[in-house]
């Protein structure tokens, strides 16, 4: 267990945090001990996965985990699909792309997709016509209070847009430790009706695509649009597209006849990164922050040297400025701390 330590290397948009204690586990068992030691100093926990959708906006007064528990496994249910299950340690793209060399299906749509298995359910990642909940089938936790494993099923995590159980009645509550999936081994459902897949697939010259080549157009485009957290600090998408009753749409369709939306019966999802966009984000800088160039709805650390509070605060300007011109309220997708 380290004091004083720098969680910069840890959170994507690479602002300076320190925790008071930081430790990495890299089992169960580890892990429980910590937890035992945690609770004896009733001191405040952090775990971190990838750090792909955090922002620190202050230093943290307590105990900061790094989970590092590893290892894939599978099992064949039939002739044409697998469980996989793998820890919480593991690194998103990496499980998808190890998936995908086993021609495994279902995940491929979530290619490139920053952080850990572990947080994937949290929020119920999604990307390009495909959520974790369309395949997810439990996942192993380790209840905070009594230390004991439990099993939640889809069911029980309550999966929503970019929302379930963890981020809600179970916030605080859980750790995840690993995720098990059921996928496809020889017949895939090919999804390629979502955002630019099919434009990309017809520029890479493919006119019946398999499971590799849907995760290459998805890579392709993600590149294109968003910056690597590796060069430049960022969590991916900022906010949530928000969902507003149609009245609301249509009132705001007849101000603004090329707004872009999504029916879902009595309600319509709207692109978060359009309405951005049109109040004159996209590109801006103010300091150390900007919304990126390419995707509005991406916030970056423009000069490495931002602080949380500053990332946080060009986002508060955001949501303010969309309200007052669309009377939408953004909600951050990103974990404030």
């Amino acid at each position: 267990m380290q004091e004083n330590f720098s969680l910069k290397p840890f959170n994507t948009f690479g602002v300076e945090a320190k925790a008071k204690y930081f430790i990495e586990v890299n089992s169960v068992d580890e892990l429980i001990e910590t937890l035992k030691h945690a609770h004896s100093q009733t001191l405040p926990l952090l775990f971190l996965g990838g750090g792909s959708n955090i922002l620190l906006t202050k230093d943290f007064d307590g105990l900061a985990i790094k989970l590092n528990l590893k290892g894939i496994s599978e099992k064949a249910l039939n002739e044409n699909e697998v469980l996989v299950t793998a820890k919480a340690g593991e690194n998103w793209h990496e499980f998808v792309m190890s998936c995908l060399n086993k021609n495994y299906g279902g995940l491929e749509n979530l290619s490139l997709i920053p952080g850990n298995v572990g947080t994937s359910p949290m929020q119920n990642v999604g990307a390009y016509g495909t959520e974790i909940k369309d395949i997810f089938v439990d996942c192993k936790v380790l209840n905070l209070e009594t230390l004991e494993i439990e099993t939640f099923n889809l069911e029980k995590c309550r999966f929503g847009y970019r929302d379930s159980i963890f981020k809600q009645k179970g916030k605080g509550k859980y750790v995840i430790l690993e995720v098990s999936f059921k996928l496809t081994s020889k017949i895939h459902s090919i999804k390629t009706e979502y955002g630019a897949i099919k434009s990309e697939l017809e520029n890479l010259g493919i006119t019946n695509p398999t499971i590799q080549d849907i995760s290459k157009a998805v890579i392709n485009i993600r590149q294109s649009k968003l910056p690597d957290p590796k060069e430049i600090g960022n969590a991916g998408s900022f906010f949530k597209n928000p969902t507003i009753p149609l009245a609301h749409f249509e009132n705001l369709k007849e101000q603004f006849p090329n707004i872009q939306g999504y029916p879902n019966e009595n309600f319509v999802k709207v692109p978060a990164g359009w309405l951005i966009e049109q109040c004159g984000w996209k590109g801006k800088q103010i300091g150390n922050v900007a919304s990126h160039k390419l995707q509005s709805l991406v916030i970056i650390n423009a000069t490495g040297n931002a602080t949380g509070k500053e990332i946080f605060d060009f986002s508060t300007l955001i949501i303010d400025s969309v309200k007052e011109k669309f009377g939408i309220e953004l909600d951050r997708e990103v974990n404030i701390l």
